[in-house]
């Protein structure tokens, strides 16, 4: 069993394929040789700058080679990488790294002198391309290599740090058998092989990227860079991924609502995709329903996972037609995973009932960096267990579970309101909207709980009035779930993660109020 992230890259097999394609980024390429080299000439100065073991350690590149041979060399000098948005405003990027304290900060020359003066004398600030074009230390590759003998399975392989929402994001740890445990459940159940291309769409600070930089290190697969702004230009996206002739994609859903809304895959075939695979938030049936028409080759899986699990805990693979009214499931847990539902009075749920979904086992984060308190408060005692300690994350979404087994996804525990007497899930008024309404390609609902109306955030390529939307509603839900506030958009604002912006919309609904 592996017990370090960097044993996939030192087996016997990867020396063997040292000329096989790792990373394609635009114009540049990489190979597995030269992305081992590279990263331990790197890891060898992170060691000779500061010889630590399981310190935390920044990177502030856009994605890119770069990237990818930073996060490596972090994982060889035996230290904890974590990717940061180079979009992020000031305040918040000194708050993460006041949170952090990370002791070294890898960025390129475009941003050394504004982090030096972010940082002061605390951090220590490398430029990346000079460390890898300066004379090699005295460092042996045995030596550095030596170094990991010391790492235990247990030990952190990365931060990745959550939307923050409430001010300073929270910095979710996660271990190498976390990605281990995860990396051999996928190849067995998704057939991952050495042969994916995989069309990497996600930010460096997104668990789905690191996913695909496990998959790289562990099969040996090439990485193709798909820039973050390609998002808002889904035909050159999709150009690309048939230019580099793509066969795996694991992306959020957001871009494949786009993507068949503009109907691009009937100028854009995409022959060549094996896998498709979605999570993050909620794919509208209607439009995975197109996907699958159009790629009747591929596989079609949905997962889920809050970032407090190390990616995904639950999977449903699509091996049938879903009637566009219906909601995809999120399926069964992942080998080594457990799932429990609990209802309000901590038992468990029984088949139909809606309850919390609460995670056990190898997949649970190791809690948050530099913060037990709300390590303590997240990751709590199972309530079914009295008998020995056994942690379990409470998710905060709501689920349950069918006759046979199968588990569906309900909507978030705050997304559940009390309505003129009646409860209601936001997220069943927002199915409905997408999946039933024509004209209407995506939507947010939101509660405002002072003034007790139902708002609606929806994105058209024409402006629908609020009556027509009304009245088609009303042939799908009772009068007391329709909303009394619409408000259109020709595009709704999305977050870094390439998701709708829900706190962005949620300060407009305040402020639109005076509240």
């Amino acid at each position: 069993m592996k017990i370090n992230l960097i044993e996939y890259l030192e087996d016997k097999r990867t020396s063997e394929r040292a000329d096989r394609i790792a990373v394609i980024d635009g114009d540049r390429t990489l190979n597995f040789g030269e992305l081992k080299g590279l990263s331990k000439k790197l890891a060898k100065v992170l060691v000779a700058q500061k010889n630590n073991l399981n310190s935390a350690i920044a990177v502030f590149l856009p994605k890119s080679v770069e990237s990818v041979i930073a996060d490596t060399a972090v994982t060889y000098s035996g230290n904890i990488y974590m990717n940061l948005d180079i979009k992020y405003p000031q305040e918040r990027l000194r708050n993460v790294l006041a949170k952090i304290q990370p002791g070294i900060i890898i960025t390129s020359s475009n941003f050394t002198e504004q982090l030096k003066n972010l940082c002061g004398d605390d951090i220590l600030v490398i430029d990346i391309n000079s460390a890898l074009q300066a004379d090699e230390t005295a460092m042996t590759d045995t030596e550095l290599l030596s170094r990991l003998n010391e790492i235990i399975d247990t030990d952190p392989y990365c931060i990745i740090n959550t939307s923050g929402s409430t001010g300073t994001p929270k910095g979710v740890v996660l271990s190498h058998r976390n990605f281990i445990d995860y990396l051999e459940w996928s190849f067995d159940k998704l057939a991952i092989s050495e042969n994916e291309i995989m069309g990497s769409l996600s930010p460096v600070f997104f668990d789905l990227h690191i996913y695909e930089l496990c998959i790289l290190m562990a099969k040996q697969a090439t990485l193709v860079v798909l820039p973050e702004q390609y998002a808002a230009f889904p035909a050159k996206l999709l150009e690309v991924v048939a230019l580099r002739q793509v066969n795996f994609i694991y992306w959020v859903p957001t871009i494949m609502v786009n993507i068949a809304n503009l109907n691009l895959l009937e100028s854009v075939p995409l022959n060549t995709i094996q896998k498709v695979i979605f999570a993050g938030e909620v794919f509208p049936t209607r439009h995975m329903n197109y996907w699958r028409r159009h790629l009747p080759q591929a596989l079609f899986a949905n997962l889920y996972g809050p970032i407090e699990i190390t990616v995904e805990c639950t999977y449903y693979i699509v091996e049938k037609e879903i009637p566009n009214e219906e909601p995809i499931p999120i399926g069964y847990p992942c080998r080594n995973t457990d799932i429990l539902i609990l209802n309000d009075e901590n038992k468990l749920a029984n088949a139909n009932e809606k309850g919390e979904l609460c995670v056990r086992g190898s997949s649970l984060a190791m809690g948050y960096w530099n913060d037990p308190e709300k390590t303590a408060k997240a990751f709590v005692q199972n309530p079914l267990n009295k008998k020995y300690p056994e942690i379990i994350y409470r998710t905060g979404d709501v689920v349950y579970k069918d006759e046979a087994g199968l588990i569906h996804f309900v909507g978030r525990k705050d997304f559940q309101i009390k309505h003129s007497g009646y409860r209601i899930d936001l997220g069943e008024i927002e199915h409905i909207i997408v999946n039933c309404l024509a004209g209407i390609n995506n939507a947010c609902v939101m509660y405002h709980t002072d003034k007790k109306e139902i708002y609606l955030y929806f994105e058209s390529p024409v402006e629908i009035t609020g009556a027509e939307i009304r009245k088609k509603l009303s042939e799908f839900l009772p009068k007391y779930m329709l909303p009394t506030q619409l408000r259109y958009y020709s595009e709704l604002p999305r977050n870094p993660n390439g998701k709708i912006d829900r706190n962005f919309l949620l300060q407009q609904m305040k402020n639109e109020s005076g509240s």
